[in-house]
Order: structure tokens, then sequence, then C-alpha cells
């Protein structure tokens, strides 16, 4: 595995932090410093007590309100130190607490953003391209939110710090709605740190560090690993790879993986993936599958690496076996069962498929009743803004794929029953379609078929 050791020393407001270059800590004057500005706070709390009283919650809160005072360089630096170390105390209670204080304290103020708004439409009416005004209504309407935690990015591994934070705030605003606006502004910042420019792949092979074989294990989510071994089975062999994106303000941990075997012919059930077995010579193998790919950082949802992954996998592989002929997924269908229960409550037939496929009625009866309706949910179903209603549809004929073939029953687990009845489905990436497809499923919608799926979709046989 190659290590990352380039990490970004520079600690501008719009990047990643990190510690300081030599890796020592704060010295004296800093924390000199920063105790001067918390007996500053206190008094003009007319509070007495010395800051190491205070409770995390406390804490926190004052370190927020000298961080969005007039200070340097050297005080911002320590104080976020301390916003964040008190903030890793907090329990969910104080991180409610906390998160709803900084959603409403540093809010961006309505008065501003109209008067800002007004500026600009006179100045337009006055025949004036108001860019000026226009820059200062986009700093109106910026919530100081984003400077408050621009600013707790001056601290030491603070990037990865706030990568959690957004965890923390997804989770709770799950039932504290009020909470999404400060989602939005770490999502905004984080997109940004985030961006292609500093990401990394490289290819995690059998000596990368245990940090790292702990992150893949526990970021695993799609295929769960038990323990070292399943981990083994995917990294060692030379039929398997896993590759990975990298940032220089998370060293070892993942943002995101992908596990890659290659094989012979399409696969169409996962077990054999996963399973203990002989190795397949990688020059015997015509197909390369991308089975499991993995976000490993909750609060880096919504920030898409897998398109960029993907493709880069293909290409490195690509470059390495030229022989290979296909490269395939082998996905979930998370959404199907739950559609299908819907559709099932004013639909007769596919009320006896659902009562088929949960008395698990024999397969070769199921399966000819199955597939249509499948395909039906892949190709034809709709959200309202137009787009698939299954996520996995989504992401994958969003990067340019095609979906190729219905697998069921593909998956055993109960977790892929409870999704799909155990179904699942080919996605192939053709390298030569990529960007065709992309443009057609942005532009226009179009669900790209190929291959099986859509020979099934156009046989008379098989309507739905």
């Amino acid at each position: 595995m190659e290590r990352h050791e380039d990490r970004h020393d520079d600690q501008h407001q719009d990047g990643p932090s990190d510690r300081h270059q030599d890796g020592r800590r704060p010295d004296r004057s800093e924390d000199w410093l920063l105790t001067d500005l918390f007996e500053v706070l206190g008094q003009r709390r007319g509070d007495r007590r010395a800051a190491a009283e205070d409770s995390p919650l406390e804490q926190v809160l004052a370190a927020c309100e000298v961080l969005m005072s007039d200070v340097g360089e050297p005080s911002l630096r320590a104080v976020a130190t301390r916003a964040l170390a008190a903030y890793a105390q907090l329990d969910d209670a104080g991180k409610r607490a906390f998160f709803t204080h900084v959603t409403r304290t540093y809010d961006a103020d309505a008065d501003q953003v109209r008067a800002a708004y007004h500026r600009w439409e006179e100045a337009r009416r006055t025949g004036s391209r108001g860019e000026a005004e226009l820059v200062r209504l986009f700093d109106a309407v910026e919530p100081p939110r984003q400077q408050l935690l621009r600013r707790m990015n001056h601290a030491p591994d603070a990037t990865l710090a706030l990568v959690g934070m957004r965890a923390d705030v997804r989770r709770l605003m799950r039932e504290d709605p009020a909470l999404r606006p400060l989602d939005h502004d770490l999502h905004h910042l984080l997109t940004s740190w985030f961006n292609r420019g500093f990401l990394h792949m490289a290819e995690v092979t059998r000596d990368a560090p245990p940090e790292l074989r702990h992150h893949l294990m526990r970021g695993e989510r799609v295929h769960p690993m038990a323990d070292e071994d399943e981990l083994r089975r995917r990294l060692e062999p030379e039929d398997r790879r896993i590759y990975a994106f990298f940032h220089p303000a998370t060293g070892e941990v993942p943002l995101i993986f992908v596990e890659v075997a290659l094989v012979r012919g399409l696969p169409d059930r996962i077990t054999p993936l996963l399973a203990p077995g002989p190795a397949l010579d990688p020059a015997e193998a015509d197909t390369a599958a991308l089975y499991s790919i993995n976000n490993a950082m909750d609060g880096l949802a919504g920030i898409s690496f897998g398109s960029l992954l993907i493709k880069q996998v293909i290409e490195q592989v690509g470059e390495q076996l030229p022989h290979l002929t296909r490269f395939v997924t082998l996905s979930p269908i998370p959404g199907f069962r739950h559609w299908l229960t819907e559709q099932a409550e004013t639909d007769p037939q596919l009320a006896l498929l659902a009562r088929n496929l949960d008395a698990r009625t024999d397969p070769d009866e199921v399966r000819p009743r199955l597939l249509p309706v499948l395909t039906r949910y892949i190709a034809a179903e709709r959200r309202a803004d137009g787009r698939p209603l299954d996520p996995v549809a989504r992401f994958h004929l969003g990067n340019g794929a095609a979906a190729w073939q219905l697998d069921w029953p593909a998956n055993d687990s109960a977790e892929a029953w409870r999704q799909s009845y155990g179904a699942m489905i080919n996605y192939l990436y053709d390298p030569a379609q990529l960007e065709h497809r992309h443009e057609d499923f942005v532009r226009r919608g179009t669900v790209a078929l190929d291959g099986p799926l859509r020979n099934a979709l156009t046989s008379p046989t098989n309507a739905t």
C-alpha cells in the first residue's frame, strides 16, 4: 500500500487542516493566549468560573464565540483545538444543543440580505451591472456558520473531525429537521475541501497498515466482513483487488473503496465471489466484476466520489489486464421489495407474486413472473423528478453504465431478502459508451438497457 505522507501544510480557511509541519504541539505562548481569551470571554458573560470548570457544552459554545471574534492565526488554532476537544466530549443531547445553537445564532441576517438585494436591484435599474453589489449580496447570504466551521478547520486534524461532526448532524437530523441548514453548510464546505484535486487512488495490497484494514472492515456495508479472514479473501488472492480514494486530511482512512473480482463469464450470484475457494489465474479471466462499492465515511454522504473511482479503476485494471472484455457490477436492488409491497396493495397479480416470494415458492415457478416485474422497476418506474426509483440504479446509470442482466436468486443474505427478495443486477461499464450514456441519462433521463435485459424488455413473451 502506498503510504500517504504528502499532507498539505497550509492553513488557509478554505483548505484541509493539518498539524504543525514538525508534528509539535502548540507552544506555551498559545496555551497562555487561550487561557487569556477564555478569561476575557468569562468576564463578558459575567461568569467568574475558570474555563476548566465549564461543561464541555459551555466550553464549545464559548470557543465558538471566540472564534467569531477578531482574533489572529495563533489564537484561531488554539481555540479551534479547544472547541473540537470539547465537542468530542459531548453526548447526543449536548451535540443536539450545540447544533441548535450554531444553526440559530450564526444564521444569515435577513435584514442584511434584503438590504443587499435591494442595493443590487437598484444598481441594475440605474444601468449598472451591479458587480460590487452582487458580491456584497453573496457575502450577506452566506451564513456566519460557514465562517465558524472554516475557523474550526484551523485545528490539527480538524477536517476529519468536521467530517465526523457532519455524520452526527445527519444522524440527529432524522429526528430534528431544523438542523438541515447546518448539514447544508457542512456539505457545501466538505464538497470544496474534498474535490478531485485532493484525491489519490491507490490499490490496497496485502501489506496494508492495520488502521487501513480496520477501516475497510468497518466501512463495508454492502457485504459485511466478520473477521480478518474474510478481508484476506477479498484482498490477497490474485483474482481479487481493492481500490480506494484517499485524501491528505484523512491519512489511512479511505473515503470510498471498490472491491473487484476477476472472473470468467458474467457473475450472477454473490456467494462465489465472497466464499473461500481456489483463485483464478488473472490471465484466464475475461471479466472484471465490481461487486461492492462503499462510502467509508457517513459524513461525506452526498459528496460523489464513486463515479470517479469506478472509471479510474476500470482504466487501471484495463491497462494491467488488456485481455479483459467486460467490466460489470453485481449490484443490489435495495428499493424493490418496498415498491412491490406498495404496488401489491392495488394489483392482485403483484399481490400474488409477493405472497409467493414470502412463501419461498419454487424459484423455477416464480422466476418467469418476477423478472418482468424487476425489469419494470429498473427500466420504467420513476420518481417525481424523472429519475429511476432505485438509488443504486440512479448511481450506476448516472455514471454512464447500462443495465445488463437481472439475477435471481442471487443473494441469500437476510438483508438482501429484506431489500429485494435476493435479486441483484449486473450493470455494464463500456468505456467507449460511458460519456454518451451519461449525457443521455442526465439530459434526457434515458435508462440505458443492453444485453439480456434489453432483449427481455422487447420480447413479447416477457411483457409485464
